[in-house]
């Protein structure tokens, strides 16, 4: 929702639940600043219209009657939009305050302190600990890239996006038109799932490799949302995770310790060179050419060539 809109709804709710009499259109209008910029009438009775529907939409009830001057008029009574007390067993407020934790590094943290404040104001206890047994445990997390808090909310309102990426195999980085679906933390990277127009289908772009600012383009998705976006499962895969097939590589001796680690198998050959058998799937190629000239691809024959394609455009770059 765009700030000034949001601004907009924001006072109207003030107004008419601030009111102890209704309020009509005109009282609304010479109250709020933006009803004053609208222009013409009819653009103020549309915006008006549009406004009340939202603010019904979002569950404030509105109620229309008559003024003591025969007009109809607008208020929203504190008794109807009072909410319920708020009752929360031990393991509830733990929960609520073990998710308050959580995004104490991003730029929501304010928000998440400030919701727990008024949780406990409402009737949450105090005592409660949010980390149960696990007191030792404090989960975090991390979110350093920029891109982020423009892609949270570009995956919450549907608006497609475009952004400067650079693949772990490019030289230089490529513009990316991506309609965002989600986002989701896995082994301590940020990852961004979503629609790719350029590609015309789905793709995941890890947040470190953008670069430059966030923008939005356009509204409206092309492609359907799927109704469950698997990012982990996907990015399990694109790194190797997710093994089907097995590597025969050779490794420059105290070199390429990821490599090794997922190794299977592992031979000395003298001369400063080890064989390493290693299990992969999709993704490895890519995770190859960052080791550059200290690993060479013995079989197969595909991923060999997948690999050498990759530094040849790294050359030509």
């Amino acid at each position: 929702m765009a700030i000034a809109k949001a601004e907009r709804l924001m006072n109207l709710a003030l107004c008419l639940l601030g009111t102890r009499r209704p309020l009509s259109k005109r009282e609304l209008r010479e109250s709020i600043e933006a009803y004053l910029e609208a222009g013409s009438d009819d653009s103020f009775n549309r915006m008006f219209e549009r406004d009340k529907d939202d603010l019904r939409e979002l569950g404030l009830v509105i109620a229309t009657v008559e003024n003591i001057e025969g007009e109809v008029g607008y208020l929203a009574r504190r008794d109807s939009n009072r909410l319920p007390p708020i009752t929360l067993d031990a393991e509830e407020a733990a929960a609520l305050g073990l998710a308050a934790k959580v995004w104490q590094q991003a730029r929501l943290a304010g928000a998440a302190s400030g919701a727990l404040q008024k949780l406990r104001a409402a009737g949450l206890p105090e005592d409660v600990d949010p980390y149960g047994a696990h007191g030792a445990l404090e989960p975090r997390i991390p979110v350093h890239e920029a891109a982020f808090e423009p892609l949270m909310l570009a995956c919450r309102d549907r608006r497609p996006v475009v952004f400067e990426y650079r693949k772990a195999s490019a030289a230089r980085p490529e513009p990316r038109h991506v309609e965002p679906w989600a986002l989701e933390c896995w082994r301590g990277h940020w990852y961004l799932a979503g629609f790719d127009r350029d590609r015309g289908a789905e793709r995941v772009f890890r947040l470190s490799r953008i670069t430059g600012k966030v923008r939005s383009r356009g509204t409206g998705f092309t492609a359907p949302v799927p109704d469950v976006v698997t990012v982990r499962e996907t990015v399990a895969g694109w790194a190797g995770e997710i093994a089907d097939r097995s590597a025969l590589i050779r490794l420059r001796s105290g070199a390429g310790y990821p490599l090794r680690a997922k190794a299977t198998e592992v031979r000395e050959l003298g001369n400063g060179w080890d064989e390493l058998e290693i299990p992969y799937g999709h993704g490895l190629d890519a995770w190859l050419v960052e080791f550059g000239p200290d690993v060479v691809v013995l079989e197969p024959a595909e991923l060999r060539a997948d690999v050498v394609d990759r530094l040849r455009a790294v050359a030509k770059g």
